[in-house]
């Protein structure tokens, strides 16, 4: 009979249990959670519907507080943009060098190609990915690829230098972003013992990389709508304070709701969009020329087609304003900015390198940006210098939660948040909590074979993983 798997109860994280933890970890916010006890039981539900809760998060000295200051009056030197076309890449530079061979590195990169054999390229990339243990997710289409990777450097290297050895996936642009020392003693006590040793808790797993392929690597929905012919200009994150800061530009957030409700720039306006695929109509919306009244319409008639031609002059589209848009990394403006270079707007800039290279050059104090950014990792947000943020992920919906979010009623660990709790019906949130036991039990969703192809034995067919779950 095979010995019993521990039992992993929440006040001992996974990794803590087994050792992983270096007694010379700096104390940051999500180690402190942990030691701290990070999940409590409230007493006062039942059992089966019992809401798990994080205690408040204790003060690292290492976070400083945020300071900000306003823009300036500035003029707009053509010099500080740059127009953007296929033919003329403009190539992200000054990522952070690190001498430690065994030192992690996380790499967003993409790059739009005319990519129709795209399919071809996902078994041998995800092939290599685990076999260098690179984790993370990769998107591959027709348009190209898009992506974000963990690993040694050298592991993350060999990896971009083989998509890259196709001629049409050169110049990849790629943002680089630090790994604080907690996620990194997860990653490696993770890649260098048990799968239980991390848990949901590791950002990077090195058994977890997805290789998905799509019609868009960024879902807009319109194919017609191409960055590889044309894009807005772009501009560098140091020049990027006088172009918002000019009252004739219209600062447009690419992002979705539960992006932009967590930081934005000051001033932006915020389309409000839950998926990126509802801009193009946003865009409509709120730039489309007004409808002609019954003046206009009689004099219509009566002038032929020169009223119509006046109010035609006079419409919005007719004086598109300035536009400065941006999002994460880059790509979405990429997309967005080809829409409306195709709606008749003249001016279109959009932020080079996204919010990322721009929390990584501008100093604080010179900052116009107010509140985190929020990361598709489990990083989930981050701060100037690309430090780690203070938000966390609500399991249930994949979004942001505060602090104060996790004190309400609505907070249940792994199962719902105030954002979605509503949204959610009483069997979703069933099997979300059977999801969690799982992890609470095993670290692990789907219990400790999961992966595993099940070993049958030859006298009655019973497959010995089987027989072992039983025996626990």
């Amino acid at each position: 009979m095979a010995a019993a798997l521990p039992v992993l109860k929440h006040k001992i994280p996974p990794f803590q249990f087994l050792g992983l933890l270096p007694s010379s970890l700096p104390l940051t916010p999500k180690l402190a959670r942990f030691a701290s006890a990070g999940l409590t039981q409230s007493s006062s539900s039942s059992s089966s519907a019992s809401r798990l809760r994080r205690l408040p998060r204790l003060e690292s000295p290492g976070i400083p507080t945020r300071r900000r200051r306003g823009p300036s009056s500035m003029t707009l030197p053509a010099k500080c943009f740059s127009s953007g076309s296929a033919a003329d890449p403009v190539p992200i530079e000054g990522e952070t060098q690190v001498d430690d061979p065994a030192a992690l590195v996380v790499v967003s990169f993409y790059k739009f190609a005319d990519f129709p054999d795209h399919a071809e390229l996902r078994q041998p990339l995800k092939d290599l990915c685990e076999q260098l243990r690179v984790s993370g997710g990769i998107i591959l289409a027709p348009e190209g690829i898009n992506g974000s990777i963990c690993g040694t450097r050298e592991s993350v290297e060999r990896v971009l230098g083989f998509i890259q050895s196709d001629g049409r996936l050169k110049g990849l642009r790629r943002i680089e972003s630090p790994v604080s020392p907690e996620d990194e003693a997860l990653h490696h006590g993770h890649s260098s013992s048990s799968p239980l040793a991390a848990g949901e808790d590791a950002p990077f797993r090195w058994d977890h990389v997805r290789v998905k392929l799509k019609r868009e690597i960024v879902s807009l929905g319109m194919p017609s709508v191409s960055p590889i012919e044309r894009v807005g200009k772009y501009v560098n994150p140091r020049d990027w304070n006088m172009l918002i800061s000019d009252p004739d530009t219209v600062v447009i957030d690419v992002r979705n709701n539960y992006e932009t409700r967590i930081g934005k720039f000051k001033g932006a306006v915020d389309p409000c969009t839950t998926a990126f695929r509802e801009f193009p109509a946003w865009v409509e919306n709120q730039f489309q020329p007004p409808e002609m009244d019954e003046e206009h319409l009689k004099l219509a008639e009566e002038h032929g087609s020169s009223a119509n031609t006046d109010q035609q002059a006079d419409s919005p589209k007719e004086r598109m304003p300035r536009v400065a848009m941006y999002c994460t990394g880059g790509i979405r403006c990429e997309k967005a900015s080809s829409f409306l270079l195709s709606k008749g707007f003249k001016e279109v800039y959009h932020l080079k390198g996204g919010i990322l290279k721009y929390l990584e050059e501008v100093p604080k104090s010179e900052s116009l940006w107010e509140g985190e950014c929020f990361v598709f990792d489990k990083r989930v947000s981050v701060e100037h210098g690309l430090a780690q943020g203070t938000f966390d992920l609500c399991y249930g919906c994949k979004k942001p939660v505060s602090d104060a979010d996790m004190e309400s009623p609505e907070w249940e660990y792994g199962v719902s948040c105030p954002y979605c709790y509503s949204s959610k019906s009483e069997e979703e949130k069933e099997r979300a909590r059977a999801r969690q036991r799982q992890f609470e039990m095993w670290g692990i969703i789907g219990g400790p074979h999961k992966g595993r192809r099940p070993i049958t034995s030859p006298d009655n067919n019973k497959s010995t993983i089987d027989r072992q779950s039983s025996s626990v």
